[in-house]
């Protein structure tokens, strides 16, 4: 009789989850997976495809605008909410069931229940079964964080409700000055939304390279959106169905929503984790995992948001992957965390890999900047008014592309590419002998020739 009912149990059946899962299974291990909302995860369930499906679907009115100037002449349109809504709901269930069906062909088992840890080895579901595993894997993600609360919040959605809202708000504020709030600023200003976007910082994008936060706020405000910064929500007030937010400065806006994306949280509440001895990580509050996903507890591993440390979904992918690489194929994989490229899907869209301009002048000694701005050649024609900013850092001792950061159309497409040359350690001189593709935007990156800045830090004496 096996001393284990499985080899592996894996909490959560979002990306990185099931790429475990999957990968385990297919080294003949015995597998079981419990979800105890939908399969997919954030992701695909209430993450970056459906967003990315409503930013695509938020484009479609500038491209009508745009058309114009390019001798087409549109005659009365117009945009029904309800139908993009039911139209995104179809395409997440078709995932749901690829991802379900997926694991189920790699000869795992699917619980649709909650788990939670009874001891080191032991699962207890939600159905009343326990299921004892050799390996635990947790993979529960992340949820919106709100906060301080403040009075009224029982008034704000989050970007879960905002994918089920039932009408288009007419105006909206927003509170949060990251990817999600500014993406979800991007698509209700895109569908016809009046949007404000409240944020304590000075300014958007905290984390991202300067030149790259002051060019996206600046377009975003040419685009319509009020950006208030310095300055918080205090207070949510409700009177039928509109809403008064009250702002830390003394002033107030009207909409008939409020939205705040100010953070996410790991998944780690109710799970046993104390129980079966499983340590948080007091700096971000998520489980403690070494470079192989191990927690302090030698047989669970952790993977993804719930361990905080980057969360984008092709890293819990990634770690998923290695985790059932060293566990199960014998073949040991530590996830490099370093140079990850990422997209901001807001309007202007970003891409970003490598080191910002301020991380790269606290690192090395000589750092030199090579960057433009410019129209972009739709917009000669279309009369839109917005330009495209692409910016490369370079050690200035090595010659080596320390960082690449792009802000317009098809930034995040660019970006991945450029990623590659980037993890090669590629050099500046090696960006020079790459004939330009013509015309493109990002052949200015192979042909941008003279520093517009060269910073020089001095020893100290």
């Amino acid at each position: 009789m096996a001393e284990f009912d499985v080899d592996l149990f894996v909490i959560g059946g979002g990306s990185g989850g099931v790429r475990a899962a999957r990968i385990a299974a297919g080294y003949g291990a015995k597998v079981m997976v419990a979800e105890e909302y939908r399969m997919g995860g954030t992701c695909v369930i209430r993450g970056c495809v459906p967003k990315k499906l409503f930013v695509i679907g938020s484009h479609v009115h500038d491209e009508i605008e745009d058309a114009a100037g390019f001798g087409w002449s549109i005659g009365q349109v117009s945009f029904d909410w309800a139908t993009l809504v039911a139209n995104k709901d179809k395409e997440i269930a078709r995932l749901e069931g690829a991802y379900t069906s997926n694991v189920e062909k790699s000869g795992a088992r699917i619980a649709k229940t909650r788990a939670v840890l009874e001891d080191a080895h032991t699962i207890r579901l939600a159905t009343g079964e326990k299921v004892t595993a050799k390996y635990i894997l947790i993979a529960t993600g992340g949820a919106p964080n709100h906060g301080p609360i403040v009075p009224g919040i029982e008034h704000v959605i989050s970007s879960n409700e905002a994918f089920h809202l039932k009408e288009l708000p007419k105006r909206i504020v927003i509170q949060g000055g990251g990817y999600i709030a500014l993406e979800f600023a991007g698509i209700f200003a895109g569908f016809g939304s009046d949007v404000t976007v409240i944020y304590r910082g000075d300014n958007i994008l905290r984390g991202f390279d300067e030149d790259v936060r002051k060019h996206v706020r600046a377009e975003m405000e040419k685009r319509g959106i009020t950006i208030i910064t310095g300055c918080t929500v205090a207070k949510i007030d409700k009177h039928g169905r509109d809403f008064t937010t009250h702002l830390s400065s003394g002033s107030s806006i009207a909409s008939d929503q409020v939205m705040f994306a100010i953070g996410r949280h790991p998944n780690v509440a109710n799970l046993g984790l104390e129980t079966a001895g499983v340590a948080i990580n007091p700096a971000n509050g998520g489980i403690q995992v070494d470079g192989w996903s191990k927690t302090s507890v030698d047989n669970i591993y952790a993977v993804g948001d719930v361990t905080h440390r980057t969360n984008l979904t092709p890293v819990a992918i990634r770690e998923g992957h290695a985790f059932a690489d060293t566990v199960f194929g014998k073949r040991p994989v530590e996830v490099d965390h370093a140079t990850i490229p990422t997209a901001v899907f807001s309007q202007p869209e970003v891409g970003t890999v490598g080191l910002t301009e301020e991380e790269a002048r606290a690192q090395f000694s000589h750092v030199d900047i090579y960057k433009t701005d410019f129209r972009p050649i739709k917009a000669t024609m279309s009369g839109r008014d917005t330009r495209v900013l692409m910016k490369l850092v370079v050690d200035g001792a090595s010659d080596r592309v320390l960082g690449c950061h792009i802000v317009g159309d098809g930034a995040a497409e660019i970006t991945q590419a450029v990623a590659i040359a980037v993890k090669m350690k590629a050099t500046k001189a090696d960006f020079d002998a790459t004939i330009a593709l013509h015309p493109t935007a990002s052949e200015e990156l192979v042909t941008m020739r003279t520093p517009t800045a060269r910073h020089v830090r001095q020893a100290a004496e």
